[in-house]
């Protein structure tokens, strides 16, 4: 599974720019041949964490991160064990991909919540770093994040102070060992919606065009 493809709007393909545009990374890889696995987060949420993953993920941090492979054996209770079959699936298939492939509309200068769930269950302790050298088993894997937000967050405007979109999945990405990675924003994309946008709307078209441009280069 070379592309692993993580939509996390809200909106239906029609209305959502960053569908359109992974939807465009997509269907290029696809034309290459390439096999990919779809999964939309707003279709089929990832269930949000619960205590006995807490204690689940404290136990296998004590007997020192073991693998996934591992983790099975340190399950005590049914609770961990419903947790750990939600879980151990997500976790297969992030590793098993070359590419991961994020559409990430900004919601409240943020992540939508339904990535926020996924990215929350599949962090469990151990599962990215290599039990023989130490190093994480993500350092190979290619992570584009095709982001989408109504206002204008660049650098240099007045909102850029607002982007934490940007700032928290680089820095999660970066602390889980990815260095392979690649950010493509397409803003004011409400310009063209909202009447108080309206003269911005030129300066929005434009940014939708480098955003496929980059996307198509990415892909």
């Amino acid at each position: 599974m070379p592309l692993l493809h993580i939509d996390s709007s809200a909106d239906t393909a029609a209305d959502s720019v960053s569908r359109r545009l992974t939807g465009l990374f997509a269907t290029i890889r696809k034309n290459a041949s390439d096999p990919c696995r779809h999964r939309d987060l707003t279709a089929a949420p990832v269930p949000p964490i619960g205590p006995a993953y807490a204690t689940l993920g404290r136990r296998v941090e004590r007997a020192g991160l073991v693998p996934p492979e591992k983790v099975a054996a340190l399950i005590e209770t049914a609770d961990e064990e419903r947790e750990w079959a939600l879980t151990q699936p997500l976790i297969a298939e992030l590793l098993a991909a070359d590419t991961l492939l994020l559409g990430v509309p900004m919601y409240n200068f943020s992540i939508p919540a339904s990535l926020k769930a996924w990215i929350d269950r599949v962090t469990f302790p151990g599962a990215y770093v290599d039990p023989g050298t130490g190093e994480s088993l993500l350092r190979d894997t290619r992570v584009v994040v095709v982001m989408a937000r109504g206002g204008g967050y660049g650098p240099g405007t007045p909102r850029e102070p607002y982007d934490f979109q940007t700032p928290y999945l680089r820095a999660y990405f970066t602390d889980l060992g990815v260095t392979d990675l690649h950010f493509v924003a397409a803003e004011l994309t409400l310009a063209g919606v909202l009447p108080q946008l309206e003269e911005l709307a030129d300066l929005g078209a434009a940014s939708l065009e480098r955003a496929r441009a980059a996307v198509t280069a990415l892909a």
